[in-house]
Formats: C-alpha cells, structure tokens, sequence
C-alpha cells in the first residue's frame, strides 16, 4: 500500500487526488494532518492513520462519496480529472465518474486505454488482447445461447399460458415467519 499526507478538513472530509473522502468519526481530528494509506488500482478507499510519538495509530476507513460501489484506479482518477480539467468543468467526485464512463469508440478495452499506465512489452500487449478477445468471444457465445433459449421459450408461451400461483407476504409472514 502507497500512502500520502493530507490534513482533515471540518466536517471529517479529506481531499485526495482531487475526490472527496468521508469516514466515520474523523469529524473530531478536523484540522489534524493524517496518513493515508490507499491501493493505487482502487483509490475509492482509504486507511486514515494519525502519528502518535514514532507510532501509526489507525483512525478510520474513509470512503470516496457517492463511489462507494465503484472501482477507480489512480491512473484513472488522475487522467479523467485532468480530462475535466480541461474541459473547463468543475471537478468532483461525480465529473471524475462521468468522464470515467463516458462512452468512447465502443470497445471494452477503452477504459484501459483511457489511462496512461506503464509501458508494456509487446509480448504482454498480445497476451492481454488474446485475453480480451476469449472473453468476447465467450460472451458472444452466451448472447447466442440465450438467445435460441429466448426464441424457446416464445414458442412455449405462444401456445398455452402457464398458470402462476401468487403468494401473499402477509400469509407467508403468519406461516413461516419471515
């Protein structure tokens, strides 16, 4: 884990790489300088530690708001608020999103594109895109399966509708006591 410096702001908020972070009793510490350990491939959470004598004492988990269930690395962070910075928008948690997710080319791998990581060699780059074309290919072939079970089931229902048994909740409630 990387870690960095930041001092937390009224509130229990802390700024980091240009996201906004809130944890859960660091309302208290607001003007303190804290240690922040995070994961550079996911950087919507992060460890708050406080310096006590030679000692790390750890305060809080702090989270990226409104990213709680997303997955952002630091390069992705870094490139799209620059990307936002450049179109001349206000950056925040949500743009920074937004220009994660906005649709480019259509690929799948746009994503990766869209950061500017390490250099790779040749061989990697062919084995990451033999990769990605297995997957697709597996995924295609999925889209295909489900779609002949689809058409299936469309001839089963155009002859004679089955006959659906509707559960109440309140009776289940008194018989089972869910």
């Amino acid at each position: 884990m990387k870690q960095a410096r930041r001092r937390i702001q009224r509130g229990g908020y802390i700024q980091f790489e240009n996201l906004m972070y809130r944890g859960e009793y660091l309302a208290g510490y607001s003007g303190e300088t804290v240690i922040l350990r995070y994961e550079p491939r996911d950087i919507t959470e992060v460890l708050v530690y406080r310096k006590e004598g030679n000692k790390e004492v750890f305060l809080a988990r702090a989270f990226a708001q409104d990213l709680e269930t997303e997955t952002i690395a630091l390069d992705e962070a870094k490139a799209s608020s620059r990307k936002v910075r450049e179109a001349g928008k206000t950056i925040s948690n949500r743009s920074i999103l937004n220009e994660i997710r906005a649709p480019r080319s259509g690929s799948l791998r746009d994503r990766d594109l869209f950061t500017s990581s390490e250099k790779k060699t040749r061989k990697e780059r062919q084995k990451e895109e033999q990769a990605e074309l297995l997957t697709q290919q597996k995924f295609s072939q999925t889209l295909a399966v489900d779609e002949v079970e689809q058409d299936e089931e469309v001839v089963l229902v155009s002859g004679e509708i089955p006959k659906v048994e509707v559960l109440d909740y309140e009776d289940l409630l008194d018989d089972y006591g869910f």
